[in-house]
């Protein structure tokens, strides 16, 4: 099956970098065509490789698909209104984080970033082959935990992702189509990275 070329946006970077991380970004358009169940194992072998403190691997994600209706309307159900376009991507995701490490039941104080850091690599792998992702932190945390039996004492709800191939942008409605066609903008490097000391700038 052909499935339609995910839309060019790239980075407007300052110096050269990786055309995974240029090409890499969060569009509105999804279609609702399968995903290959080898990409979604892709992915998450992706994420498995990802670094985290003393090994931990604190992340757990909940993902469904849409071939099964009943489990992909339990998350999507989960989702604010103004991210209800994500219910047309084929794949959706909740992401969690372990707060304690397996090794000594101690407070891992990096289950957070380490998890970001997981998914990141899970969002580079997702552009690598050909998908589009978006993350989304428009969702109901408390009812996650109730309603997909997480573990809330043990486990923090982070985070939803869709992940599928592109989709028909002109059926978007007028506001997510200008955020689809918005240009691409960071904060220069000088506001966030210091040389020595906080707030000095970067002497490169």
């Amino acid at each position: 099956m052909s499935h339609q070329l995910p839309p060019l946006k790239p980075a407007p970077v300052a110096r050269e970098v990786h055309e995974l991380i240029k090409s890499r970004w969060s569009p509105l358009a999804f279609s609702s065509d399968p995903i290959e169940p080898e990409k979604i194992k892709t992915l998450f072998e992706a994420m498995r490789w990802a670094p985290s403190s003393y090994n931990g691997q604190p992340w757990r994600i909940v993902y469904v698909v849409q071939d099964h209706p009943e489990q992909f309307e339990k998350l999507s159900s989960l989702l604010v209104e103004g991210n209800a376009w994500a219910k047309t991507a084929s794949l959706l995701l909740l992401v969690c984080a372990q707060k304690n490490f397996d090794h000594n039941g101690e407070p891992n104080k990096h289950h957070q970033y380490d998890t970001g850091a997981a998914l990141e690599n899970l969002f580079l792998q997702v552009t690598a082959l050909g998908l589009v992702g978006h993350e989304m932190a428009g969702f109901d945390e408390e009812k996650s935990y109730e309603l997909l039996g997480i573990p809330r004492e043990e486990y923090v709800s982070m985070a939803m992702m869709a992940v599928g191939y592109p989709g028909d942008e002109s059926e978007l409605n007028d506001d997510l189509l200008q955020r689809q066609k918005a240009p691409r903008q960071r904060k220069p490097i000088q506001e966030l990275v210091f040389a020595g000391e906080w707030g000095k700038p970067m002497d490169l």
